[in-house]
């Protein structure tokens, strides 16, 4: 038996653009910190982990299609430093 996939519907209205800023921001700075000479080998698992915990270090910033993003809160460094951690928290305890 497979698990469907989730809907996004919410009283007949589709929410599945409805979308956290930091995930295509994280994702970018994971690709770049995992394209290092010195970057950590992470397991498919291993890089799984690394993006939800990076995004569970920073706060939500949702946005739905047609948002106006005036100014961002959350600066490069912020980021940069969740992946950091991140990364170091799953090479010290992987789940494999």
């Amino acid at each position: 038996m497979t698990a469907q996939e989730p809907t996004y519907i919410i009283a007949g209205v589709d929410v599945t653009d409805v979308r956290n800023r930091n995930e295509a921001r994280i994702v970018e700075k994971m690709r770049k910190a995992l394209e290092r000479k010195d970057a950590p080998v992470l397991s498919t698992q291993g890089v799984r982990d690394a993006y939800a915990l990076a995004l569970n270090l920073l706060p939500s910033r949702y946005k739905q299609s047609g948002t106006i993003v005036l100014r961002e809160p959350i600066r490069e460094s912020h980021l940069d430093d969740a992946v950091s951690r991140a990364l170091k928290q799953v090479m010290q305890k992987p789940k494999n």
